[in-house]
């Protein structure tokens, strides 16, 4: 199973929750599914989740759109994403 694992810095959490909840559809569409988010403790604008990920194609297409751009922007992402693709170390 390959998960995907974001992380970014927000101007404002609840505002950009509300974005990140608009999109859950293009989640989907993308082949990504949500399954957790975080906040830092230390710094709650500054914030984690984890999609399982069905295509790694579809979702490098989905990122790297011009819709999630303006998607970032609109959020209020100040820094990031840092994205990162895993796979599951087998026997841990």
């Amino acid at each position: 199973m390959t998960q995907m694992l974001c992380r970014s810095r927000v101007a404002d959490f609840a505002g950009w929750k509300r974005v990140f909840d608009s999109h859950a559809e293009a989640h989907r569409e993308a082949g990504l599914k949500l399954i957790q988010l975080w906040r830092s403790i230390d710094d709650p604008n500054n914030v984690f989740f984890l999609f399982e990920v069905s295509s790694i194609d579809k979702a490098r297409s989905f990122l790297s759109a011009p819709a999630a751009s303006k998607a970032r922007q609109s959020s209020g992402v100040i820094d990031g994403p840092d994205i990162y693709f895993l796979g599951v170390v087998e026997g841990y």
